[in-house]
């Protein structure tokens, strides 16, 4: 079959280059080893998709080149998406942070997208594996298990490896290690972490326990809550942060980031001097927390006991914890892969290959890794947009 244009990954990038392909008039295939087309749009948000966010900016994303990103963001914003979600009649909300949900379904997003399709004639076909591609001359041509296709132009938009229950695989990699294209090292990223043995030990009975905190690495930091979970840890800020930890190396967690706590317990010792340590902090932190972070017998002595070189290692302790992870959770339950395609052998502009005419990645597949809150949506939208224009 010989088309104009061949997209790999019925992704949220990769539906999006092509409605943008066939408003061109280009003929466009999209091949997927999936027996669904987008998959992870539907599983995000908690089932309700955290399609973009407010505030987009390139401060955002994680990358070896971090400007790399700044082209596509702006020719195709988180405005324009909306508008296009506002097109279709799709009721959505802003939670915190600037994070914009449907109010209904996922699916939405996801039949949007379809529908845009469709009117442009775009073919969709899934169970399709790839078994080789090969650029003989100035086209490419593909053997699949539906048969063999011939394109001018290949755009690889086939995710990373994030969820392997969702179809996560190497493949986008291999065709860029192929045709000669660096890979940045992949690891997960936006996933919880594992605690050390005894670490899990002493928190095991924590499970469910949610705090806002700051965590922070090195000179990255973010203020969410963390959760306990009966592996580690979990939750916003964790997730966050995964991204910028370095296996080893200790995280920092403020368990009271808007508390003066010296100062609190100077001015509580002061005024209820008969008060026991773990009735104070219990107002403050989850009993179960206080209970875990402190012997018994220093929670049960009255504040008027406790000095001032007390009150400060106990600050320390809540508001400077350092804590090694054993690890991550991996790919099972990442939400993205960091690292990817090198992006100094691509466009910026147009997201095509430096070394190879007419071959092109988008989305997560390249070395552009969003933080958590819609921005990796908004750059699956931004860079298949900007292939569109082009392939």
């Amino acid at each position: 079959m010989e088309t104009d244009v061949i997209i790999i990954g019925a992704s949220a990038a990769g539906l999006m280059c092509a409605i943008e392909a066939g408003k061109r008039g280009r003929r466009v295939i999209v091949l997927d080893h999936a027996n669904k087309p987008g998959k992870k749009i539907l599983m995000s948000g908690g089932g309700r998709c955290n399609f973009t966010n407010y505030q987009i900016s390139a401060d955002n994303f994680l990358s070896h080149n971090p400007h790399f990103c700044k082209s596509a963001l702006s020719r195709y914003t988180q405005w324009d998406f909306i508008a296009l979600v506002d097109r279709h009649h799709i009721p959505w909300h802003e939670k915190a942070h600037g994070q914009l949900f449907c109010d209904h379904s996922a699916r939405d997003i996801l039949n949007m997208l379809l529908e845009e399709c469709r009117q442009y004639q775009v073919d969709i076909q899934l169970n399709c594996t790839i078994e080789r591609v090969e650029k003989p001359d100035a086209r490419f041509e593909l053997t699949t298990s539906r048969g063999g296709f011939q394109a001018d132009s290949l755009v690889i938009a086939s995710g990373g490896l994030s969820i392997p229950k969702m179809c996560a695989s190497p493949f986008g990699y291999r065709i860029a290690q192929q045709f000669g294209h660096p890979i940045q090292p992949t690891r997960a990223a936006l996933v919880p972490f594992t605690l050390q043995p005894q670490d899990k030990a002493r928190f095991a009975d924590l499970t469910g326990v949610s705090v806002d905190s700051r965590v922070s690495f090195h000179n990255t930091a973010f203020r969410e809550n963390i959760l306990f979970t009966h592996r580690g840890l979990s939750g916003p800020a964790i997730l966050q942060i995964s991204s910028y930890w370095q296996a080893g190396e200790p995280i920092t967690i403020n368990l009271l980031p808007d508390q003066d706590l010296l100062t609190c317990l100077a001015e509580q010792q002061r005024q209820h001097p008969q008060s026991k340590l773990k009735t104070v902090l219990g107002q403050l932190l989850p009993k179960r927390l206080v209970a875990v972070l402190f012997e018994p017998a220093l929670l049960d002595s009255p504040l008027q006991h406790l000095s001032r070189h007390q009150f400060q290692e106990i600050s320390e302790q809540l508001q400077h914890w350092q804590l090694i992870p054993a690890g991550t959770e991996g790919y099972r339950t990442a939400e993205v892969t960091l690292g990817g395609v090198d992006c100094d052998a691509l466009s910026s502009r147009t997201m095509e290959s430096r070394h190879v005419p007419g071959l092109y990645f988008i989305g997560e597949v390249v070395d552009v890794t969003g933080w958590l809150g819609g921005y990796n949506f908004q750059w699956a939208w931004s860079s298949g947009w900007v292939a569109g224009q082009v392939v």
